[in-house]
């Protein structure tokens, strides 16, 4: 998909490879920065990861990441999961588990940085909406982006998923806006350099 989009955009100047992040086959020192956006929570050895990811950053490199904040500050994903728990027992994840909000404490994802050697850390709650024209289309949209909420919905049945389709819904639409639905969210960046 990313390599797609790359060609659609016109961006020829890079490649795409699946790899391990915890034993990344680069060379120490090869990269001016890492971004990752909304993975980081979901592997099992972050700390692994991280220092990883400082191994294969040049001095003075960057490394950033988007994670989730906490479930409280975003009905985007929230709704949809309090829906789906009215049907099915959906367990909460143990405490250094993987799963959505895993780093959504402000210090969670720092103090591992801090760990692999990394300065210069800094960890900034975002706030802000996503924008649907409707109900529907944020339905829609969550079922198609929302790796979690799709295993999840696949363990229902016919009759429940049309329940918590309803369900959630009615629900967004409590942040409705004119003809538009603008759902709060919120997500922590966290940066840090390579010394």
């Amino acid at each position: 998909v990313a390599r797609k989009k790359a060609e659609e955009l016109g961006l020829l100047n890079m490649r795409f490879q699946a790899a391990d992040i915890t034993n990344l086959q680069f060379e120490p020192a090869s990269f001016d920065a890492v971004i990752s956006r909304f993975c980081l929570m979901f592997l099992p050895e972050i700390p692994m990861a991280v220092k990883e990811i400082a191994r294969v950053l040049r001095p003075g490199g960057y490394v950033v990441g988007a994670v989730w904040s906490t479930p409280d500050k975003n009905p985007f994903i929230r709704i949809p999961m309090e829906a789906i728990k009215r049907y099915i027992d959906v367990p909460q994840p143990s405490p250094g588990q993987p799963g959505i909000f895993r780093l959504s404490k402000s210090g969670d994802l720092i103090g591992m940085m801090k760990e692999a050697g990394l300065l210069g850390l800094t960890d900034e709650e975002v706030t802000g909406e996503s924008l649907f024209g409707s109900a529907e289309e944020y339905l829609v949209n969550i079922k198609e982006l929302a790796a979690p909420l799709q295993a999840l919905f696949t363990k229902l049945t016919s009759e429940q998923k049309h329940e918590v389709d309803e369900a959630i819904k009615n629900a967004v639409k409590q942040y409705q806006q004119g003809d538009k639905i603008l759902l709060p969210m919120a997500f922590r960046i966290v940066s840090s350099r390579k010394p």
